[in-house]
């Protein structure tokens, strides 16, 4: 199967140059958005309980873990399946970004789609970028 492209970004900073915008939230974008979301990856979704769960303190580790679990019953064939008709329906060589809120920017921030571009590494060898702000690296400390 030919590689598919893929990058992530949240709502907020996502601009039409960086590819074709794609939603991944359970929730529909709660702000008003500048740009035509082109489709809703339902696949990669993470399931409304596991949403749930996180909003009440689930640890990352728990939530990576389940979500995990969620993607590999869908299957990579699968999923793959899914993200090449997405691009294929708006344009091929343009990646396709998939869209949530969380800011990575922000300490101790997290997301799904950080968990899904490591697994979909680990099943294809192919990187997801993140397109978004990323933590900023805190200098060592000098004693």
């Amino acid at each position: 199967m030919e590689p598919i492209r893929l990058a992530t970004c949240t709502y907020q900073e996502f601009t039409p140059d960086m590819g074709t915008p794609v939603r991944t939230t359970a929730g529909y974008p709660r702000l008003s958005l500048p740009y035509k979301l082109a489709a809703h990856a339902k696949i990669v979704t993470p399931a409304w309980a596991l949403v749930q769960q996180a909003k009440k303190g689930l640890a990352e580790d728990a939530y990576e873990f389940q979500y995990r679990r969620q993607l590999n019953e869908a299957g990579i064939d699968r999923i793959r399946e899914v993200m090449t008709a997405i691009a294929g329906a708006y344009d091929l060589e343009s990646p396709v970004v998939l869209l949530c809120f969380d800011k990575l920017a922000v300490p101790g921030n997290w997301c799904h789609r950080t968990h899904f571009g490591r697994w979909y590494c680990e099943q294809t060898g192919d990187e997801v970028p993140e397109l978004g702000g990323k933590p900023k690296e805190i200098p060592p400390t000098l004693f």
